[in-house]
Protein backbone atom coordinates (compact mmCIF):
# COMPACT_ATOMS: atom_id res chain seq x y z
CA UNK A 1 0.00 0.00 0.00
CA UNK A 2 2.25 2.39 0.70
CA UNK A 3 4.48 2.00 -2.34
CA UNK A 4 0.92 2.82 -4.23
CA UNK A 5 0.67 5.60 -2.15
CA UNK A 6 4.12 7.48 -2.57
CA UNK A 7 4.08 6.58 -6.62
CA UNK A 8 0.66 8.43 -6.53
CA UNK A 9 0.85 11.16 -4.39
CA UNK A 10 4.95 11.96 -4.24
CA UNK A 11 4.75 14.72 -6.58
CA UNK A 12 1.65 16.28 -5.20
CA UNK A 13 2.95 16.40 -1.69
CA UNK A 14 6.45 17.67 -2.68
CA UNK A 15 4.62 20.24 -4.70
CA UNK A 16 2.42 21.08 -1.48
CA UNK A 17 5.42 21.13 0.62
CA UNK A 18 7.42 23.46 -1.72
CA UNK A 19 4.53 25.83 -2.09
CA UNK A 20 4.35 26.45 2.02
CA UNK A 21 8.53 26.18 2.63
CA UNK A 22 10.34 26.62 -0.62
CA UNK A 23 12.59 25.02 0.24
CA UNK A 24 13.85 21.87 -2.02
CA UNK A 25 16.99 20.52 -0.13
CA UNK A 26 14.59 20.15 3.28
CA UNK A 27 11.21 19.36 1.61
CA UNK A 28 12.86 16.44 -0.27
CA UNK A 29 14.17 14.94 2.39
CA UNK A 30 11.69 15.50 4.90
CA UNK A 31 9.27 13.57 2.65
CA UNK A 32 11.75 10.67 2.32
CA UNK A 33 12.34 10.63 5.95
CA UNK A 34 8.07 10.37 6.45
CA UNK A 35 7.85 7.48 3.89
CA UNK A 36 10.54 5.40 5.76
CA UNK A 37 8.71 6.42 9.18
CA UNK A 38 5.81 4.95 7.28
CA UNK A 39 7.54 1.64 6.26
CA UNK A 40 8.03 0.93 10.13
CA UNK A 41 5.14 2.28 11.99
CA UNK A 42 2.21 1.35 9.30
CA UNK A 43 2.54 -2.32 9.56
CA UNK A 44 2.25 -2.26 13.53
CA UNK A 45 0.05 0.11 14.32
CA UNK A 46 -2.29 0.15 10.72
CA UNK A 47 -2.24 2.44 7.86
CA UNK A 48 -4.21 5.49 8.50
CA UNK A 49 -7.24 6.48 6.80
CA UNK A 50 -5.78 9.35 5.14
CA UNK A 51 -1.98 8.03 4.14
CA UNK A 52 -1.33 11.10 2.12
CA UNK A 53 -2.30 13.32 4.74
CA UNK A 54 -0.17 11.75 7.39
CA UNK A 55 3.00 11.82 4.61
CA UNK A 56 2.39 15.57 4.93
CA UNK A 57 1.64 16.02 8.35
CA UNK A 58 5.00 14.12 9.20
CA UNK A 59 6.50 15.67 6.36
CA UNK A 60 6.05 19.14 7.33
CA UNK A 61 6.67 18.61 11.07
CA UNK A 62 10.11 17.63 9.82
CA UNK A 63 10.58 20.38 7.62
CA UNK A 64 9.74 22.70 10.59
CA UNK A 65 12.34 21.03 12.66
CA UNK A 66 15.51 21.25 10.64
CA UNK A 67 14.34 25.29 10.29
CA UNK A 68 14.42 25.35 13.76
CA UNK A 69 17.42 23.60 14.70
CA UNK A 70 18.81 25.65 11.18
CA UNK A 71 17.91 28.85 13.05
CA UNK A 72 19.32 28.17 16.75
CA UNK A 73 22.68 26.89 14.63
CA UNK A 74 22.81 30.78 12.88
CA UNK A 75 21.16 32.48 16.28
CA UNK A 76 18.52 33.38 13.64
CA UNK A 77 15.21 31.91 15.09
CA UNK A 78 13.39 35.06 15.19
CA UNK A 79 13.37 36.16 11.83
CA UNK A 80 12.93 32.30 10.51
CA UNK A 81 10.22 31.94 12.59
CA UNK A 82 8.30 35.16 11.78
CA UNK A 83 8.91 34.10 7.86
CA UNK A 84 7.85 30.61 7.99
CA UNK A 85 4.89 31.60 10.10
CA UNK A 86 3.91 34.37 7.53
CA UNK A 87 4.43 31.45 4.71
CA UNK A 88 1.90 29.10 6.91
CA UNK A 89 -0.78 31.89 7.65
CA UNK A 90 -1.13 32.79 4.12
CA UNK A 91 -2.42 29.34 3.53
CA UNK A 92 0.61 28.21 1.00
CA UNK A 93 0.13 30.37 -1.35
CA UNK A 94 2.87 31.35 -3.37
CA UNK A 95 4.03 34.65 -5.19
CA UNK A 96 1.94 34.52 -8.09
CA UNK A 97 2.08 38.54 -9.81
CA UNK A 98 -1.38 39.97 -10.81
CA UNK A 99 -2.93 36.18 -10.36
CA UNK A 100 -1.57 35.75 -13.40
CA UNK A 101 -1.87 31.39 -13.04
CA UNK A 102 -4.69 29.83 -11.48
CA UNK A 103 -3.68 26.35 -12.25
CA UNK A 104 -1.58 24.67 -8.72
CA UNK A 105 0.17 22.53 -10.83
CA UNK A 106 0.92 24.91 -13.59
CA UNK A 107 2.27 27.17 -11.30
CA UNK A 108 4.69 24.93 -10.14
CA UNK A 109 6.01 23.69 -13.06
CA UNK A 110 6.52 27.30 -13.97
CA UNK A 111 8.71 28.20 -10.45
CA UNK A 112 10.66 24.69 -11.72
CA UNK A 113 11.32 26.22 -15.40
CA UNK A 114 13.49 28.84 -14.23
CA UNK A 115 15.79 30.18 -16.89
CA UNK A 116 19.21 29.68 -14.83
CA UNK A 117 18.53 26.05 -15.64
CA UNK A 118 19.35 24.43 -18.84
CA UNK A 119 15.91 23.70 -20.36
CA UNK A 120 16.40 19.84 -20.10
CA UNK A 121 17.24 20.18 -16.40
CA UNK A 122 14.36 22.12 -15.44
CA UNK A 123 11.98 19.74 -17.10
CA UNK A 124 13.82 16.66 -15.83
CA UNK A 125 13.65 18.66 -12.39
CA UNK A 126 9.61 19.20 -12.69
CA UNK A 127 8.79 15.78 -13.84
CA UNK A 128 10.79 14.28 -10.52
CA UNK A 129 9.02 16.94 -8.40
CA UNK A 130 5.85 18.21 -9.62
CA UNK A 131 4.57 15.32 -11.37
CA UNK A 132 6.36 12.34 -9.49
CA UNK A 133 7.91 10.59 -12.47
CA UNK A 134 10.46 8.11 -11.05
CA UNK A 135 13.79 9.26 -12.42
CA UNK A 136 14.22 5.41 -14.04
CA UNK A 137 11.63 6.59 -16.33
CA UNK A 138 12.87 10.01 -16.93
CA UNK A 139 16.44 8.89 -17.80
CA UNK A 140 14.40 6.71 -20.42
CA UNK A 141 12.18 9.92 -22.03
CA UNK A 142 15.67 11.86 -22.14
CA UNK A 143 17.43 8.25 -24.01
CA UNK A 144 19.71 8.38 -21.40
CA UNK A 145 21.20 5.67 -18.45
CA UNK A 146 19.52 6.39 -15.37
CA UNK A 147 22.39 7.25 -13.42
CA UNK A 148 23.20 10.20 -15.73
CA UNK A 149 20.10 11.46 -15.08
CA UNK A 150 19.99 11.15 -11.15
CA UNK A 151 23.35 13.11 -11.49
CA UNK A 152 21.64 15.72 -13.67
CA UNK A 153 18.51 15.86 -11.15
CA UNK A 154 20.97 16.67 -7.83
CA UNK A 155 23.34 18.72 -10.00
CA UNK A 156 19.86 20.78 -10.60
CA UNK A 157 18.70 20.36 -7.02
CA UNK A 158 22.36 21.87 -5.73
CA UNK A 159 22.18 24.89 -7.68
CA UNK A 160 18.84 25.47 -6.98
CA UNK A 161 19.72 25.59 -3.10
CA UNK A 162 23.41 27.29 -3.74
CA UNK A 163 22.47 29.89 -6.19
CA UNK A 164 19.04 30.88 -4.19
CA UNK A 165 16.69 30.29 -7.41
CA UNK A 166 13.51 31.30 -6.06
CA UNK A 167 9.81 29.54 -6.19
CA UNK A 168 8.29 32.00 -7.67
CA UNK A 169 5.76 32.52 -10.77
CA UNK A 170 7.41 34.47 -13.40
CA UNK A 171 5.72 37.58 -14.29
CA UNK A 172 3.48 38.16 -18.04
CA UNK A 173 6.50 39.46 -19.34
CA UNK A 174 8.90 36.55 -18.80
CA UNK A 175 6.08 33.81 -19.21
CA UNK A 176 6.98 33.09 -22.88
CA UNK A 177 10.00 32.33 -22.29
CA UNK A 178 9.26 29.91 -20.21
CA UNK A 179 6.85 28.29 -22.46
CA UNK A 180 8.39 26.11 -24.48
CA UNK A 181 10.10 24.44 -21.82
CA UNK A 182 6.77 24.19 -20.01
CA UNK A 183 5.26 22.13 -23.25
CA UNK A 184 8.20 19.72 -23.35
CA UNK A 185 7.58 19.05 -19.77
CA UNK A 186 3.91 18.09 -20.23
CA UNK A 187 4.67 16.48 -23.24
CA UNK A 188 6.81 13.77 -21.60
CA UNK A 189 4.66 13.78 -18.78
CA UNK A 190 2.32 12.69 -20.65
CA UNK A 191 4.29 10.06 -22.49
CA UNK A 192 5.29 8.93 -19.00
CA UNK A 193 1.50 8.24 -18.05
CA UNK A 194 0.72 6.83 -21.71
CA UNK A 195 3.62 4.93 -22.13
CA UNK A 196 5.04 3.84 -18.33
CA UNK A 197 8.75 2.98 -18.66
CA UNK A 198 8.35 0.88 -15.23
CA UNK A 199 5.77 -0.29 -12.60
CA UNK A 200 2.66 -2.61 -12.71
CA UNK A 201 0.41 -0.73 -14.79
CA UNK A 202 0.32 -0.54 -18.90
CA UNK A 203 -0.67 3.41 -18.51
CA UNK A 204 -0.94 5.61 -15.82
CA UNK A 205 -4.42 7.60 -16.88
CA UNK A 206 -4.20 10.00 -14.09
CA UNK A 207 -0.42 10.93 -15.02
CA UNK A 208 -1.75 11.49 -18.89
CA UNK A 209 -5.21 12.88 -17.60
CA UNK A 210 -2.86 15.50 -15.94
CA UNK A 211 -0.88 16.31 -18.29
CA UNK A 212 -3.60 16.91 -20.33
CA UNK A 213 -4.85 19.53 -18.19
CA UNK A 214 -1.47 20.98 -17.77
CA UNK A 215 -1.25 21.63 -21.37
CA UNK A 216 -4.74 23.28 -21.10
CA UNK A 217 -4.23 25.43 -18.71
CA UNK A 218 -0.91 26.86 -20.25
CA UNK A 219 -2.87 27.02 -23.48
CA UNK A 220 -5.82 29.48 -21.60
CA UNK A 221 -2.34 31.61 -20.93
CA UNK A 222 -1.52 31.67 -24.59
CA UNK A 223 -4.24 30.78 -27.21
CA UNK A 224 -2.46 31.63 -30.08
CA UNK A 225 0.25 29.61 -29.38
CA UNK A 226 0.94 27.15 -32.43
CA UNK A 227 3.69 24.60 -29.91
CA UNK A 228 0.46 24.58 -27.49
CA UNK A 229 -2.23 24.12 -29.70
CA UNK A 230 -0.40 21.14 -31.09
CA UNK A 231 0.58 19.54 -28.23
CA UNK A 232 -2.76 19.75 -27.18
CA UNK A 233 -4.35 17.90 -30.23
CA UNK A 234 -1.71 15.54 -30.03
CA UNK A 235 -2.38 14.75 -26.51
CA UNK A 236 -6.20 14.27 -26.98
CA UNK A 237 -5.88 12.75 -29.57
CA UNK A 238 -3.71 10.18 -28.05
CA UNK A 239 -5.61 10.38 -24.64
CA UNK A 240 -8.75 9.32 -26.47
CA UNK A 241 -7.99 5.61 -26.29
CA UNK A 242 -7.13 5.30 -22.77
CA UNK A 243 -10.59 2.81 -22.34
CA UNK A 244 -9.77 0.57 -25.38
CA UNK A 245 -5.61 0.27 -24.43
CA UNK A 246 -6.45 -2.62 -21.46
CA UNK A 247 -9.28 -5.31 -21.44
CA UNK A 248 -11.20 -6.06 -18.55
CA UNK A 249 -8.31 -7.82 -16.83
CA UNK A 250 -6.34 -5.03 -17.15
CA UNK A 251 -4.16 -6.65 -19.76
CA UNK A 252 -2.55 -4.48 -22.70
CA UNK A 253 -4.39 -4.16 -25.81
CA UNK A 254 -2.87 -3.00 -28.78
CA UNK A 255 -4.03 -0.90 -31.27
CA UNK A 256 -5.18 -3.32 -33.76
CA UNK A 257 -7.23 -5.12 -31.16
CA UNK A 258 -8.61 -2.10 -29.57
CA UNK A 259 -12.25 -2.01 -29.37
CA UNK A 260 -12.89 1.66 -31.25
CA UNK A 261 -16.65 2.04 -29.89
CA UNK A 262 -14.36 2.67 -26.50
CA UNK A 263 -12.72 5.55 -27.93
CA UNK A 264 -13.68 8.98 -26.41
CA UNK A 265 -14.60 10.19 -29.85
CA UNK A 266 -15.81 14.19 -28.17
CA UNK A 267 -11.68 14.35 -28.03
CA UNK A 268 -11.17 12.65 -31.07
CA UNK A 269 -13.34 15.50 -32.32
CA UNK A 270 -11.90 17.76 -30.86
CA UNK A 271 -8.06 17.02 -31.69
CA UNK A 272 -9.06 17.45 -35.37
CA UNK A 273 -10.62 20.24 -34.95
CA UNK A 274 -7.46 21.63 -33.70
CA UNK A 275 -5.32 20.60 -36.34
CA UNK A 276 -7.26 22.71 -38.84
CA UNK A 277 -6.75 25.60 -36.69
CA UNK A 278 -4.97 28.73 -38.50
CA UNK A 279 -2.12 29.21 -35.69
CA UNK A 280 -0.90 25.89 -37.42
CA UNK A 281 -0.70 27.36 -40.89
CA UNK A 282 2.07 29.34 -41.55
CA UNK A 283 5.61 28.69 -40.95
CA UNK A 284 6.35 26.65 -37.66
CA UNK A 285 8.55 26.61 -35.27
CA UNK A 286 10.86 22.79 -34.76
CA UNK A 287 9.00 22.13 -31.77
CA UNK A 288 5.48 23.08 -32.77
CA UNK A 289 6.11 20.96 -36.23
CA UNK A 290 7.38 18.21 -34.28
CA UNK A 291 4.13 18.11 -32.01
CA UNK A 292 2.07 18.20 -35.22
CA UNK A 293 3.21 15.71 -37.31
CA UNK A 294 2.73 13.55 -34.43
CA UNK A 295 -0.76 15.09 -33.88
CA UNK A 296 -1.36 13.89 -37.72
CA UNK A 297 -0.23 10.18 -37.34
CA UNK A 298 -2.49 10.10 -34.49
CA UNK A 299 -5.37 11.82 -36.14
CA UNK A 300 -4.50 8.88 -39.18
CA UNK A 301 -5.74 6.48 -36.69
CA UNK A 302 -8.60 7.97 -34.75
CA UNK A 303 -10.52 8.75 -38.41
CA UNK A 304 -10.25 5.29 -39.64
CA UNK A 305 -13.38 2.88 -38.89
CA UNK A 306 -11.04 -0.21 -38.71
CA UNK A 307 -7.41 -0.88 -37.70
CA UNK A 308 -7.18 -2.79 -41.58
CA UNK A 309 -8.33 1.18 -43.05
CA UNK A 310 -5.78 3.01 -41.75
CA UNK A 311 -3.91 4.81 -43.96
CA UNK A 312 -0.15 3.41 -43.17
CA UNK A 313 1.06 5.20 -46.26
CA UNK A 314 0.74 8.71 -44.96
CA UNK A 315 1.64 7.32 -41.60
CA UNK A 316 4.98 6.56 -42.72
CA UNK A 317 4.96 10.07 -45.32
CA UNK A 318 4.55 12.06 -41.41
CA UNK A 319 7.11 10.02 -39.93
CA UNK A 320 9.47 10.27 -42.99
CA UNK A 321 9.38 14.37 -42.14
CA UNK A 322 9.70 13.65 -38.41
CA UNK A 323 12.67 11.86 -38.85
CA UNK A 324 14.14 14.25 -40.84
CA UNK A 325 12.96 16.80 -38.36
CA UNK A 326 14.24 15.28 -34.89
CA UNK A 327 16.01 11.42 -35.58
CA UNK A 328 16.50 9.74 -33.12
CA UNK A 329 15.78 5.87 -32.10
CA UNK A 330 12.02 6.32 -30.93
CA UNK A 331 10.95 8.40 -34.17
CA UNK A 332 12.40 5.68 -35.89
CA UNK A 333 10.97 3.07 -34.30
CA UNK A 334 8.00 4.52 -34.85
CA UNK A 335 8.64 4.50 -37.98
CA UNK A 336 9.91 1.27 -39.17
CA UNK A 337 6.33 0.06 -37.28
CA UNK A 338 4.98 2.30 -40.03
CA UNK A 339 6.99 0.53 -42.77
CA UNK A 340 6.17 -2.81 -41.89
CA UNK A 341 2.43 -2.40 -41.64
CA UNK A 342 2.15 -0.03 -45.06
CA UNK A 343 4.93 -1.78 -47.20
CA UNK A 344 5.77 -5.96 -45.57
CA UNK A 345 7.77 -7.12 -42.68
CA UNK A 346 10.82 -7.19 -44.62
CA UNK A 347 10.70 -3.67 -45.18
CA UNK A 348 10.38 -2.97 -41.51
CA UNK A 349 13.10 -5.42 -40.81
CA UNK A 350 15.20 -3.56 -42.62
CA UNK A 351 14.09 0.24 -41.33
CA UNK A 352 14.93 -1.03 -37.76
CA UNK A 353 18.48 -2.18 -38.84
CA UNK A 354 20.40 1.14 -38.35
CA UNK A 355 18.41 2.08 -35.17
CA UNK A 356 21.24 1.00 -32.29
CA UNK A 357 20.53 -2.43 -30.48
CA UNK A 358 19.42 -3.09 -27.49
CA UNK A 359 18.13 1.04 -27.09
CA UNK A 360 15.36 -0.26 -25.49
CA UNK A 361 13.22 -3.06 -25.12
CA UNK A 362 10.29 -2.05 -27.55
CA UNK A 363 12.73 -2.36 -30.58
CA UNK A 364 13.34 -5.77 -29.73
CA UNK A 365 9.56 -6.41 -29.15
CA UNK A 366 9.14 -4.90 -32.78
CA UNK A 367 11.81 -6.44 -34.02
CA UNK A 368 10.32 -9.95 -32.37
CA UNK A 369 6.95 -9.48 -34.24
CA UNK A 370 8.07 -8.82 -37.32
CA UNK A 371 10.75 -11.82 -37.38
CA UNK A 372 7.39 -13.68 -36.16
CA UNK A 373 5.60 -12.65 -39.46
CA UNK A 374 8.78 -13.72 -41.48
CA UNK A 375 8.72 -17.35 -40.31
CA UNK A 376 12.40 -16.70 -38.75
CA UNK A 377 10.84 -18.43 -35.06
CA UNK A 378 14.71 -18.59 -33.40
CA UNK A 379 15.75 -15.27 -34.23
CA UNK A 380 12.47 -14.12 -32.89
CA UNK A 381 12.81 -16.09 -29.95
CA UNK A 382 16.44 -14.46 -29.50
CA UNK A 383 15.07 -10.87 -29.85
CA UNK A 384 11.78 -12.25 -26.90
CA UNK A 385 14.16 -12.68 -24.70
CA UNK A 386 16.39 -9.67 -25.62
CA UNK A 387 12.68 -6.93 -25.13
CA UNK A 388 11.96 -9.26 -21.69
CA UNK A 389 15.41 -9.08 -20.21
CA UNK A 390 15.08 -5.12 -20.94
CA UNK A 391 11.54 -4.24 -19.57
CA UNK A 392 10.73 -2.79 -16.51
CA UNK A 393 6.74 -2.71 -16.72
CA UNK A 394 5.02 -5.15 -15.55
CA UNK A 395 2.06 -5.24 -18.10
CA UNK A 396 4.20 -4.90 -20.44
CA UNK A 397 6.33 -8.00 -19.59
CA UNK A 398 3.29 -9.83 -18.98
CA UNK A 399 2.37 -9.39 -22.70
CA UNK A 400 5.92 -10.07 -24.19
CA UNK A 401 6.20 -13.46 -22.25
CA UNK A 402 2.87 -14.30 -23.72
CA UNK A 403 4.03 -13.54 -27.18
CA UNK A 404 7.10 -15.85 -26.58
CA UNK A 405 5.36 -18.79 -24.95
CA UNK A 406 3.08 -18.46 -28.11
CA UNK A 407 5.96 -18.86 -30.50
CA UNK A 408 6.99 -22.34 -28.27
CA UNK A 409 3.59 -23.31 -28.65
CA UNK A 410 3.30 -22.59 -32.20
CA UNK A 411 6.41 -24.76 -33.17
CA UNK A 412 5.68 -27.33 -30.42
CA UNK A 413 8.76 -26.55 -28.74
CA UNK A 414 8.87 -26.29 -24.66
CA UNK A 415 10.62 -23.08 -23.30
CA UNK A 416 14.85 -23.44 -22.79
Amino acid sequence: MLADVVREEWGRLISLLLARFRRLDLVEDSLADAVEAAARRWPADGAPDNPAAWLHTAAARRVLDRLRAEAMHNRRMPLLATDVARTAGAGGAMADPGGLVEDDRLRLVLMCTHPALAPEAASALALRLVVGVSTHDIARLFLVPEATMAARLTRAKKKIVTARIPFAVPGSDELPSRLSTVAQTAYLAFTAGYAPGSGPDPLRVDLAGEAVQLVRAVLALQPDDPTLTALLALVLLQHSRRDARTDDAGHLVLLADQDRRRWHHDEIAEGVALLASPVLRSDLPPQALSYLLQARVAAEHASAPRAEDTRWDRVVAHYDLLVGLQPGPSVELARAVAVAEAFGHESGLAALQHIPRRSSHRLEAVRAELLTRAGRVAAARTAYDAAISLCRNEAELEHLRGRRAALDHLTGQPPP
